[in-house]
């Protein structure tokens, strides 16, 4: 099965797990993490599937992220809260986001690329 690969085109961390991607003929499919961001449902399930905490979902070192004071809000906002804002703009979200329905890998580091996708 193909993996799902949400990018950002002009990020250059999405571009060199493309790249990667691209070198270990992984099959996938890219989407475009702004134009078609994943719903709250998604998120929620590709939240669930990671084992990670939600937090680790949120771009933070993003210019919406800090214009949203969304540092301080983090503790004190609900799981539900987190999801519906993660949902409102791709923007927030950590990429790439990368799945095969079975695992979850958020960001790009070479060592859990392998073990994640490399079969």
């Amino acid at each position: 099965m193909a993996l799902t690969f949400y990018w950002y085109p002009k990020c250059g961390t999405c571009r060199k797990a493309k790249k990667w991607l691209e070198e270990h003929q992984v099959d996938f499919n890219e989407v475009h993490i702004v134009e078609n961001p994943p719903s709250k449902e998604q998120l929620k399930e590709l939240y669930q599937t990671s084992g990670l905490e939600l937090k680790k979902f949120f771009n933070t070192s993003g210019q919406k992220y800090r214009e949203l004071g969304l540092k301080d809000k983090m503790a004190s906002a609900s799981e539900d809260e987190l999801l519906e804002l993660l949902a409102s703009d791709g923007m927030l979200i950590k990429r790439p986001l990368t799945t095969d329905g079975n695992k979850v890998t958020v960001g790009f580091n070479e060592v859990k690329f392998e073990e994640a996708w490399v079969k």
